[in-house]
């Protein structure tokens, strides 16, 4: 039953591994009623969910939170001693404290961006959680912590993904630091920073000669109607040999 239960887990964490981009260590925002729970079962959290989820985990809780459990008096100090144990992460709701169910849906906001485990065995919050796509819930049933399949909006949201209807929060991470690299802003998609100056090149030696004076030219006289154009005839010029050819032969006579 146990390795079944862990086969399950490690399903269900791929799969908002690979689909949300979930990565260590986990960050597991807790409850009063999840430790209440846990000390009424005798469950080491510290030992047991690292082991479950098989990788390092952050615990964390609010102090709302906190708060709620001082109220309620007594009955729940040890939850409260428990939970005390864990960081305590800043919430809106600083000044006015509110219920811990409010609270904690309030830290996921509608898109869980910062990757929260949730463990808590509130009525409420388990069912406000199935709302948010991509929000991994974990509770304790029969003296075990179970982590919850995937619900039905985390599935349908990665079904619209994968029909291009919708971006996946990693491929949005990965477009954002894209933009950061190039420097463009989200907004108008103007660049940041200074502009580049051009370099500045030397002129092309060849533009720089002086340019060449042309010299007259020469205009041909056209010939006028009725005159006939004059054959211009090169006499050739003999060699010495071919004229003193015939005189030295006389005198050779």
């Amino acid at each position: 039953m146990k390795i079944k239960r862990q086969k399950q887990a490690k399903k269900t964490i791929s799969f908002y591994k690979y689909n949300f981009n979930f990565r260590q260590p986990f960050q597991i925002l807790l409850d009063g009623t999840f430790c209440q729970a846990a000390l009424k079962n005798k469950i080491q959290i510290k030992e047991q969910l690292p082991k479950y989820l098989m990788g390092e985990v952050q615990l964390c809780t609010t102090s709302c939170a906190l708060k709620e459990l001082e109220t309620l008096g007594k009955e729940l100090y040890g939850a409260k001693l428990i939970l005390q144990r864990f960081q305590v992460r800043r919430c809106p709701h600083f000044k006015s404290p509110v219920s811990a169910s409010e609270c904690l849906l309030s830290m996921l906001d509608k898109t869980n961006p910062h990757h929260y485990f949730v463990a808590t065995q509130d009525f409420t919050v388990t069912t406000g959680l199935k709302s948010i796509p991509g929000v991994p819930l974990l509770y304790i049933i029969l003296n075990t912590i179970v982590l919850d399949k995937p619900s039905q909006s985390s599935l349908d949201h990665v079904q619209a993904v994968q029909l291009g209807e919708l971006v996946s929060p990693a491929q949005q991470q990965s477009i954002r630091s894209l933009k950061e690299e190039q420097g463009i802003s989200g907004k108008g998609g103007e660049r940041r920073g200074k502009k580049r100056k051009r370099k500045q090149s030397n002129p092309n030696p060849l533009s720089c000669l002086k340019k060449k004076k042309k010299g007259p030219t020469l205009q041909l006289k056209k010939p006028e109607e009725g005159e006939k154009k004059k054959r211009s005839r090169h006499k050739r010029r003999k060699t010495d040999g071919a004229a003193d050819g015939p005189a030295a032969a006389i005198n050779n006579t």
